[in-house]
């Protein structure tokens, strides 16, 4: 691969990071999960990818969210946070702020059109981002910052690009089951081994993925147990309170996600803007993601006493939710103004750019969406 040297504090980083799982694979008897590898080099304490120093957003870091193209992505939202709080109360969690933008955005909007939001607290592990966003949330006086979740909860949950970010289990297709993929050390690398599944693999592998026997020998893929599990915290929280949770993120549902031409999973990695299928290279320098099953994310909501809402692509969510309209506060006769966020909103709703691969889950406990978003619902798709 050509990808960009990091420097040479960031190298002696991943090295350190590199010798920190080396000894948990050792510790561990030899091999780990991939979730327990991904886990690592995401969160490990002052190295992880999420909990390290390094930029992650923007020109500098390994790529850009939708707060981060638009404000009106968060001025959209701040609508149907509204809507949703009316029936329950007004306070916003938000998961995985990033820099702060779709927090600002969002209590900006929220000022501006009289949305009450009392308080917006906001979940992060990663340090060197909690700090963008005290400093750029530091006029909003009901920000704050958590810890853990809360026992119950009333109002909306926000996570954009969270469940992406969800350790998985790697699975691979041999003669008809199940085999896991985990992760030791070879000749001083980081290598894949085959091993007998655990049974608490065995079963979410059972409630989400087809029978291996219909998918191709050698078939790879991700097996969601963290995913499912941060649902069914979400499910707790709202189940003793009321409210809905609003999650974004890029995936599929499974009848589209587990086809015999994705024979090699979704597992993907950034760095620097540039993508490349390598989970090992430059431990906790890069992001490694995969793609989210939204079929056992809404199962995992279901299972848990929550309802699904809706379920739909990006472009239908935020075009019923009235991003175009907010877009059309701006003069077209303003080219100046206009062209540019028209251009961001065209990234946000465009099938050939986030508008179709990015999608909407809405579970929720005791309240409803506008009418118009409940009427673009696909849920049927899952």
């Amino acid at each position: 691969m050509s990808l960009p040297v990091p420097d040479p504090d960031a190298q002696a980083a991943s090295n350190q990071l590199a010798d920190l799982i080396a000894a948990d694979i050792a510790g561990a008897g030899g091999a780990i999960g991939f979730d327990r590898f991904m886990e690592l080099v995401l969160y490990a304490p002052r190295l992880g990818y999420y909990s390290g120093g390094s930029a992650k957003l923007g020109s500098s870091g390994d790529f850009t969210t939708a707060p981060e193209i638009s404000p009106l992505f968060g001025a959209t939202l701040a609508h149907v946070a509204g809507h949703v709080m009316a029936q329950s109360a007004p306070h916003v969690l938000e998961f995985g702020a990033g820099t702060g933008r779709l927090a600002f955005d969002i209590l900006t909007e929220a000022q501006a059109a009289g949305i009450a939001i009392e308080s917006y607290s906001i979940i992060d592990l990663s340090g060197e981002l909690r700090a963008r966003q005290q400093e750029l949330l530091r006029g909003f006086p009901q920000v704050r910052w958590l810890e853990r979740l809360p026992e119950a909860f009333h109002g909306v949950v926000l996570g954009n690009e969270v469940l992406d970010a969800m350790p998985v289990q790697l699975v691979k297709n041999v003669d008809g089951a199940w085999s896991e993929l985990a992760v030791t050390v070879l000749d001083g690398r980081f290598a894949f081994i085959p091993r007998a599944p655990g049974a608490a693999l065995l079963a979410q592998a059972a409630r989400q993925l087809p029978d291996p026997a219909t998918l191709p020998d050698d078939y790879t893929t991700e097996v969601h147990a963290a995913g499912a599990g941060f649902m069914a915290s979400i499910a707790a929280m709202l189940r003793a309170g009321k409210g809905a949770a609003v999650l974004f993120d890029y995936g599929f549902p499974a009848h589209e996600y587990y086809v015999p031409q994705r024979i090699g999973g979704t597992l993907m990695c950034h760095y620097r803007h540039q993508a490349h299928p390598d989970p090992f290279f430059l431990p906790g320098l890069q992001d490694v993601t995969a793609h989210v099953d939204f079929t056992a994310m809404a199962l995992a909501a279901q299972d848990n006493g929550l309802e699904v809402l809706a379920y739909m692509n990006q472009a239908s969510f935020l075009l019923a939710a009235g991003i175009g309209e907010l877009l059309m506060r701006s003069d077209p006769g303003d080219a100046m103004t206009f062209l540019p966020k028209a251009n961001a909103v065209q990234k946000l709703v465009s099938p050939a750019e986030m508008g179709e691969l990015f999608k909407v889950l809405v579970a929720g406990h005791g309240v409803a969406l506008p009418p118009q978003i409940a009427r673009a619902d696909r849920s049927i798709r899952l």
